[in-house]
């Protein structure tokens, strides 16, 4: 995977509209508190949001805080999704957002999949949690979504456990548990960093595809700048707390203007001429 090499190669997102989140946060934890200082950031329906930095600046954080799940930590300001206050909601009414409306891909797939259940009982679990329909209503929608992260929907597959599985495969697996009941935005938190070249390559492809086709907007949390130029529509740059920078790929990464973002930049390996 490399740099696009001219600017006109970086993808181009949705025309601006209504902001399906805004977030406008500070946060942390005991020890640290003050991971966010008042980080703002804003996106539109059916866009892929790059949010990029260096381990430990925050970006887990902020996906945490929109799901209200920092353990220990705090988040104060505000988290609008969909017209909606977030922080002012209570955890009964998060429970009907989060994997529904809001759904979350992280970092290490193997260990986000209870180990003790098959794949199917999993998928079974993740469909009653958020749907009163029959089951034989939810048979077709897996077979379609398997489908549209290649993975067998054969009985066979179904009844293995999360240890019989490739990272690569249990990554399909989240995608397609993320995708169940259609949210409106995944969160993507490190997707790929698990993951062999080759794998990630095809991950990447897959979240590009799935955006184009099902209009699903991503939130692509890395510290990979090449993946980030390579999948986003505009980047979000975090630095000490805040977001230091927000804008379309092509100016990222060809005309960066905060000092941090042309550091960042100027780190990424370049082929040789």
């Amino acid at each position: 995977m490399t740099l696009p090499a001219t600017c006109a190669e970086a993808p181009s997102g949705p025309a601006l509209d209504t902001p399906l989140l805004s977030v406008r946060i500070s946060a942390g934890y005991p020890r640290h508190p003050a991971v966010l200082q008042n980080a703002q950031l804003d996106m539109e329906p059916g866009e892929i949001l790059g949010l990029a930095g260096r381990s430990g600046e925050g970006k887990s954080t902020i996906a945490m805080a929109i799901l209200k799940l920092l353990r220990g930590g705090k988040a104060t300001g505000e988290i609008r999704f969909r017209g909606r206050e977030l922080l002012a909601l209570c955890e009964r009414e998060m429970r009907r957002i989060r994997g529904r409306e809001i759904a979350l891909v992280p970092q290490s797939p193997i260990a986000a999949l209870n180990p003790a259940l098959t794949i199917g009982a999993q998928f079974r679990e993740a469909w009653s949690a958020h749907s009163s329909a029959p089951y034989r209503e939810f048979e077709p929608r897996l077979r379609e979504l398997f489908a549209n992260v290649s993975l067998s929907p054969e009985e066979q597959f179904l009844r293995r456990y999360p240890s019989e599985l490739s990272v690569g495969l249990a990554q399909r697996v989240l995608i397609a548990m993320a995708l169940l009941h259609r949210p409106a935005l995944i969160l993507a938190d490190e997707p790929t960093s698990a993951l062999d070249m080759i794998t990630q390559s095809e991950i990447l492809d897959l979240l590009a595809r799935l955006n184009r086709e099902l209009k699903t907007a991503i939130l692509y949390i890395s510290h990979d700048l090449l993946s980030v130029a390579s999948l986003c529509h505009r980047v979000a740059i975090l630095h000490e707390g805040r977001i230091v920078e927000c804008g379309p790929v092509s100016q990222i990464f060809c005309s960066p203007r905060h000092p941090y973002t042309r550091k960042l930049i100027a780190s990424i390996p370049r082929k040789p001429l």
